[in-house]
């Protein structure tokens, strides 16, 4: 070997050891940095001697990053279900909670039996007034409440098309970039960072499959079958409404669907196409969840307006007259049921605030004049009334008879049931979330690996170094010569 050979030798191990050392810190800066890939140099023995840098290389588990993708998804669906189910049963409340949908029907039972024992007395009257205008203040809140989340829904659905349409144009022009940057030979790891981060984006709104394609690309389908980004990019379209009404449905055609590429696509929870992610559990609340517990309500209040508006209840109604409660202040329509939760009211006949007259509970809703006040013989069917077992005339409550205090707890049973299943549902999706969250960590940038390697690399620097000073020694000598 001569001594330039050796020289170049040792500039060439310079070099490497200066990238190496670059590459360790950029991987040290960027520990905690999301998407990003630890690199390696690869270096190899050059021909001509010395050292090669042939390239920098991004390490990453293609597997595991998809099956953190897919976990990603499933805990957004089940977090949003689950939020959803458990703001709904806040509001009807538990029945160990004074305000909740059950103490307000025991309430009004109550104030009835109360008002019974002394139908002279002009408070009594007005307390079961006041215990029935507050179960319908309850119930409109609830069916309100059911709205603003199938309209909040209705909004997140177009926020989250607009995202994905931006993320998808996003990485299919970092496939492009890459695909350059190879041809020119250059490093593509930070482009493949980039392009990871959007892809995670992506897999919170809805779970993909990620296919490696030619010179760097990648293909994005949605685990349902739709096809996302293969050479062109899928553009998603959804068209938004101010305010969602328990009248409007996807079925009923009020409201929009998804299209792709111009084509529409089923949005259901077993069927839809982009399901499965934050994208399918804001449909499944807004076109499932939501109308279901809607018509849950509303089959409820049926129950209630049809218990006192039967005229062998009150013999002053007569058939097609309002009772104790109204659908809007007119009697209640079989045809009409959609919203009745909504616009549930007491009648004015009784209620001071609207005009009426409390007395009218005990002497009949349309009684002209004022009857015998110790008659309680309205009062105590009236009470009997709510408590009779009968059959819901609509809703999902199976063919059994029910009194209203049992139509109210199977109706908070079943929604504590579908809202205790979603949260089972979001610990497994949280737990296994976590657990590939530490694999992914555990499989990025380790520091204290990288600043055993920077050791090596600055050992190498020195020795390289050392070469240099030893063969410009020897050239000296031998120009002293």
């Amino acid at each position: 070997m001569t001594i330039s050979s050796a020289l170049s030798n040792a500039m060439t191990g310079l070099r490497a050891a200066g990238r190496t050392s670059e590459t360790i810190s950029a991987n040290i800066a960027n520990a905690m940095t999301p998407g990003y890939g630890v690199r390696t140099v690869d270096l190899s023995s050059s021909q001509i001697g010395g050292v090669r840098v042939d390239g920098v290389t991004r390490n990453v588990n293609p597997a595991l990053l998809a099956d953190l993708g897919l976990a990603q998804s499933a805990l957004s669906n089940a977090n949003d279900r689950t939020s959803f189910l458990r703001g709904y049963e806040d509001v009807l409340g538990t029945p160990d909670n004074e305000n909740s949908l059950s103490a307000r029907v025991a309430e009004l039972e109550r104030s009835l039996i109360t008002a019974s024992s002394r139908p002279d007395a002009p408070e009594r009257l007005e307390s079961v007034v006041t215990a029935a205008r507050d179960l319908t203040t309850l119930i409109a809140s609830a069916s309100e409440s059911i709205q603003e989340s199938r309209s909040e829904a209705d909004r997140k659905i177009s926020l989250q098309v607009e995202q994905l349409n931006t993320a998808l144009a996003g990485v299919k022009e970092l496939n492009l970039q890459i695909t350059r940057t190879e041809t020119l030979g250059g490093d593509t790891s930070a482009l493949q960072d980039n392009r990871q981060v959007l892809v995670d984006e992506i897999s919170e709104i809805v779970p993909i499959r990620q296919v490696a394609r030619d010179r760097g690309q990648i293909a994005l389908y949605s685990t349902n079958g739709a096809i996302l980004i293969d050479g062109g990019v899928a553009e998603v379209a959804f068209s938004p409404v101010n305010q969602v009404t328990p009248y409007m449905t996807l079925t009923g055609g009020q409201l929009s669907g998804l299209t792709i590429d111009g084509f529409p696509v089923a949005t259901d929870s077993v069927r839809g196409k982009l399901g499965g992610g934050s994208l399918g559990a804001q449909f499944e609340i807004r076109d499932e969840l939501g109308v279901d517990a809607q018509t849950q309500l509303d089959a409820f209040a049926r129950d209630l307006v049809e218990r006192f508006q039967d005229p062998a209840v009150d013999p002053t109604l007569a058939v097609g007259d309002p009772g104790l409660f109204t659908d809007a202040g007119v009697a209640f329509d079989p045809l009409n049921e959609v919203g009745l939760s909504d616009r549930l009211n007491v009648n004015v006949a009784v209620d001071k605030t609207q005009g009426g007259e409390a007395w009218r509970l005990r002497d009949g809703i349309n009684a002209l004049v004022e009857g015998d006040v110790g008659d309680s013989r309205l009062l105590q069917t009236l009470s009997d009334t709510l408590t009779a077992k009968r059959i819901p005339a609509s809703g999902s409550f199976g063919s059994g008879a029910f009194s209203s205090t049992n139509l109210v707890a199977t109706l908070t049973s079943q929604l504590g049931a579908d809202r205790s299943q979603a949260e089972q549902q979001q610990t497994f999706a949280s737990t296994q979330f976590n657990e590939l969250t530490q694999l992914v960590l555990a499989d990025g940038v380790d520091t204290d690996e990288e600043l055993q390697r920077l050791l090596l690399v600055e050992q190498t620097y020195a020795a390289n170094a050392r070469m240099i000073s030893a063969a410009d020694e020897m050239m000296q000598t031998i120009l002293r010569l």
